[in-house]
């Protein structure tokens, strides 16, 4: 006899899947997931594909809650529904089989991800990780579990926000936040949790996301020290950037 009662608690991850299983559907996430909104002619163009069909798959991952759409004038612009979306995209990095890289543009592309990209609205990769292991060192922020700069916890997930991190702000934050030119203040009046981590997929080491790294790599765009690797991702540290990681948290950007 087949029992048809409904089952508390399961999530029907088959379904997220079947969006996700289609290599269209996946380049128009990877291209949403530094939190952006784009047209559905821009998704189009980094898919590869013709906007008409670019816009069957863009209905399936709004109607599957992945994507988001509002209209602006005669365009409809498409983001991530929230940032879970980019966590679990991050996260399938690590479980993902590498493409072969053809050429040394590819491979020049690849290294640049690793090096300094946007996971939604904070800062990831080398560099990532690099700013946030400089704000322990300054007691910005303290670990609180005996572990040892950003280094993995026994048990974290492989790539994904912690839902338990084990850091909070040190004795030194607000001078060095406002060094960098980060009012925690205003930062602390928002909504959503002042401090998360995220275990930083390439890197396997945390980095800092929540209200505070989304501000912290608004203030390092803001300031012209990163900037945009034409629509993707990837982020490039300018000189004057180089010059005030050095200063202001010892990072060195060349090494």
């Amino acid at each position: 006899m087949t029992d048809n009662r409904p089952l508390h608690g399961y999530t029907d991850i088959a379904a997220v899947g079947a969006l996700l299983a289609d290599a269209t559907r996946a380049r128009v996430l990877a291209a949403l997931a530094d939190g952006r909104s784009l047209p559905a002619s821009v998704l189009a163009a980094e898919s590869g594909v013709a906007a008409s069909t670019a816009s069957e798959h863009l209905a399936r991952l709004v109607e599957g809650g992945l994507l988001t759409v509002e209209r602006s004038g005669r365009h409809r612009y498409y983001r991530l529904a929230n940032p879970q979306v980019a966590a679990a995209i991050e996260a399938l990095a690590v479980l993902a089989p590498d493409r072969p890289v053809r050429s040394l543009r590819e491979s020049t592309r690849a290294a640049a991800m690793r090096r300094a990209r946007s996971c939604y609205d904070h800062l990831a990769g080398q560099l990532g990780v690099a700013v946030t292991e400089a704000l322990l060192t300054r007691e910005a922020l303290i670990r609180t579990d005996g572990g040892t700069g950003t280094e993995r916890a026994q048990g974290d997930p492989l790539s994904a926000p912690l839902q338990e991190h084990p850091y909070e702000l040190g004795p030194h934050a607000e001078p060095v936040f406002t060094d960098l030119g980060v009012d925690l203040n205003s930062v602390r009046r928002q909504r959503r949790p002042l401090l998360r981590f995220c275990l930083d997929w390439s890197e396997q080491r945390h980095h800092l996301s929540g209200a505070l790294g989304a501000a912290v790599l608004t203030r390092m765009e803001s300031a012209g020290w990163l900037r945009r690797q034409g629509k993707r991702r990837t982020l490039g540290v300018t000189d004057e950037g180089a010059r005030a990681l050095e200063k202001l948290l010892g990072v060195d950007v060349a090494a």
